[in-house]
């Protein structure tokens, strides 16, 4: 059964030490009418939505690590870079790495497409840009609402 765990500000914290992940992520949008649509995630194990990222893999750019995790995670495959929004930090969820994720705002018109990563992601939801899910990760909220006004800007609405 899926849990909704809280995140306190522990998370934020980053020990002397600790390896550091290099990760990339997309904000995916899409326009529905006079609106803009975000696509999020659920891992399998939560209740609560995340925005698409995941490692950088040898030799890959941090937006073509970007564009696979949104794939993987969504299976949106018609994306269309069109600017970086920010970097977000925090512990991984074993609380041994320090994650430094690099987020990419991406336009799409596609609508329907399921994660190619199932094991993990069940599915991928549409939410308007003003009326945000409940989000497990606060710095992922906050990226998203701190770069609103930009991303409607850049798509056009």
């Amino acid at each position: 059964m899926p849990i909704t765990p809280t995140i306190d500000l522990t998370w934020y914290v980053r020990a002397p030490g600790l390896k550091v992940r290099l990760a990339a992520g997309g904000v995916v949008a899409r326009r529905e009418g006079a609106r803009l649509m975000v696509a999020f995630t659920k891992e399998k194990a939560f209740t609560q939505f995340v925005l698409l990222k995941g490692g950088v893999d040898p030799g890959e750019t941090l937006e073509i690590a970007s564009a696979r995790e949104v794939t993987e995670e969504t299976g949106i495959t018609d994306l269309r870079l069109v600017t970086k929004l920010g970097v977000a930090e925090r512990l991984n969820w074993d609380k041994d790495r320090w994650v430094t994720t690099h987020f990419y705002l991406f336009e799409t018109k596609q609508v329907e497409a399921k994660p190619t990563d199932q094991v993990k992601h069940e599915a991928m939801w549409w939410f308007p840009l003003d009326e945000l899910p409940d989000m497990l990760w606060p710095e992922q909220r906050r990226l998203v609402e701190d770069n609103r006004a930009a991303i409607k800007a850049a798509l056009g609405v």
